[in-house]
C-alpha cells in the first residue's frame, strides 16, 4: 500500500508544483490507473466489480485511447483481473487472457525481444519479492496481430510493485496501448527500465523516441557480435565492407562512452535486450 501512496503523492506533487508529467487530457486519465492500483490492491485485485463505477469509467477511456489493461501475481503465477478491451484489440476474452497468448500474436521479428523482455520482467519480479520492497517500471513497444489479423504497433507498460497485503507477492500492471499512428519511432524501438514514474504516462512522440540509441544497423551488428560472430563474417552477412563494419563499432561505442563492445554487449544483455 506504501507504494501506491507513494506513487499519489508524486502525481498530487507535480501538479501543485506546476510541472508537467501528463502532457495533455489522455494523460490526465492515467490517475484512474493509479486509482485503481490503490482501490484494488489492498483485495489482491480480487473480485473487482465490473459495475463499480471506477471500472467503468477506465472501460470507457479506453475506448477512447485504445488501451487495455491486467494485472499478474508474479509469484502465483495467475491473472487476477483484464479489462474488456482485450478482446476488442486481440481477440482473447478477458476471462480467457494469459500473458502467454502474446508470444503467440507477436511479430516473427519481435519474437526474441519480446521473449527476452518477458524473462526480464519475471527477474524484475523475482529481485522485488527477494527485497521484499520495491518497484520498477519497464516499457517497450512490439508488433501484435489484432483481433482482424493484421499487425499494429502496441506500447507495453509494465509497472511492478511488492505487495505485502494479504500475503507476499509482486503484482505486474500491463497496460497495452495500439501506437499505430506511430508511423516511425526513432532507433529501432522505445525503451525505458527504471524507477522514474514520468514514463508511465500516456504516449507522446517524447516519450515514444527515448530508449534505444543505437540505429536499426548498429543493433542489428550488436545481435551477430552477441552471437559470436566476428567484423569478417558480419561484413559478408550483411554484404557490407569490413571497413564499415569497423566504423559502425566505432560508432557505437562513442554512443555509449565504452572502450569495449563486450562491455556494450553485457549493458545491453543487463537490461534484457540481448
Amino acid at each position: 500500500m506504501y507504494i501506491l501512496c507513494i506513487l499519489l503523492y508524486l502525481l498530487y506533487s507535480f501538479i501543485e508544483t506546476g510541472s508537467v508529467l501528463f502532457m495533455n487530457k489522455k494523460d490526465d486519465q492515467y490517475s484512474l490507473f493509479l486509482e485503481f492500483l490503490e482501490t484494488y490492491s489492498h483485495a489482491g485485485f480480487k473480485g473487482i466489480d465490473r459495475s463499480d463505477p471506477l471500472i467503468l469509467s477506465l472501460e470507457e477511456m479506453m475506448k477512447n485511447t485504445n488501451q487495455f489493461f491486467f494485472v499478474f501475481d508474479m509469484i502465483n503465477m495467475k491473472v487476477e483481473f483484464t479489462s474488456q478491451r482485450s478482446y476488442q484489440m486481440f481477440g482473447i476474452k478477458p476471462e480467457d487472457l494469459t500473458p502467454y497468448h502474446f508470444k503467440e500474436a507477436v511479430h516473427p521479428d519481435d519474437l526474441k525481444r519480446h521473449g527476452l523482455g518477458l524473462a526480464k520482467v519475471f527477474k524484475i519480479a523475482h529481485e522485488l519479492f527477494v527485497a521484499k520492497k520495491g518497484e520498477m517500471l519497464l516499457s517497450s513497444n512490439f508488433r501484435f496481430r489484432n483481433i482482424t489479423g493484421n499487425y499494429t504497433n502496441q506500447l507495453i507498460q509494465c509497472y511492478l510493485f511488492f505487495s505485502p497485503v494479504q500475503y507476499n507477492t509482486v503484482y505486474l500492471f500491463n497496460l497495452k496501448t495500439d501506437i499505430s499512428w506511430c508511423n516511425k519511432i526513432k532507433n529501432c524501438f522505445h525503451y525505458y527500465l527504471g524507477n522514474d514514474l514520468s514514463y508511465f504516462r500516456y504516449p507522446d512522440e517524447e516519450l515514444l523516441m527515448t530508449g534505444m540509441i543505437f540505429t536499426d544497423r548498429e543493433f542489428e551488428m550488436l545481435r551477430l557480435i552477441h552471437r559470436g560472430l566476428k567484423s569478417k563474417q558480419i561484413a559478408e552477412k550483411l554484404f557490407l565492407s569490413e571497413h564499415t563494419i569497423y566504423t559502425h563499432r566505432n560508432n557505437i561505442l562513442n554512443k555509449t562512452g565504452k572502450v569495449h563492445i563486450s562491455d556494450v554487449i553485457y549493458d545491453l544483455q543487463e537490461q534484457g535486450l540481448l
